[in-house]
């Protein structure tokens, strides 16, 4: 199967919900242990039925955070649906992003081996 790049509306359409989303967390899941969360990306569908959500997040486990945010999916679609202006509001599925967690290891790496090397220097 081949997969498509999104068109321009696909993406307006996720960039908004990713938006949303971003408000509709902070504001209405008061959960001390959800944590930080940030979206990073939001990936629909070509039918616009379903978007994985892509998060991450500081002060908790990311496991316990995507289970909190599952639970909380159809709540949140409630709320999302009342706000965008289109037919279809895709379900959600929130996915745990390692992007930035790998880029700090990386960084702690970096700093690590400099720190050495200007030591031995």
């Amino acid at each position: 199967m081949v997969k498509r790049a999104p068109t321009n509306r696909a993406q307006r359409i996720a960039d908004q919900i990713q938006r949303d989303l971003g408000e509709l967390i902070q504001r209405e899941l008061r959960n001390p242990q959800l944590g930080l969360v940030t979206l990073t990306d939001v990936q629909l569908t070509p039918d616009y039925a379903h978007a994985k959500v892509y998060f991450s997040v500081m002060g908790a486990e990311p496991e316990q955070a995507a289970r909190l945010l599952n639970d909380k999916a159809g709540y949140l679609h409630s709320l999302l649906f009342k706000r965008l202006q289109i037919h279809t509001v895709p379900m959600l599925q929130f996915v745990f992003d390692p992007t930035t967690e790998k880029a700090s290891e990386m960084d702690g790496l970096i700093r690590e081996a400099l720190s050495k090397q200007a030591r031995d220097d």
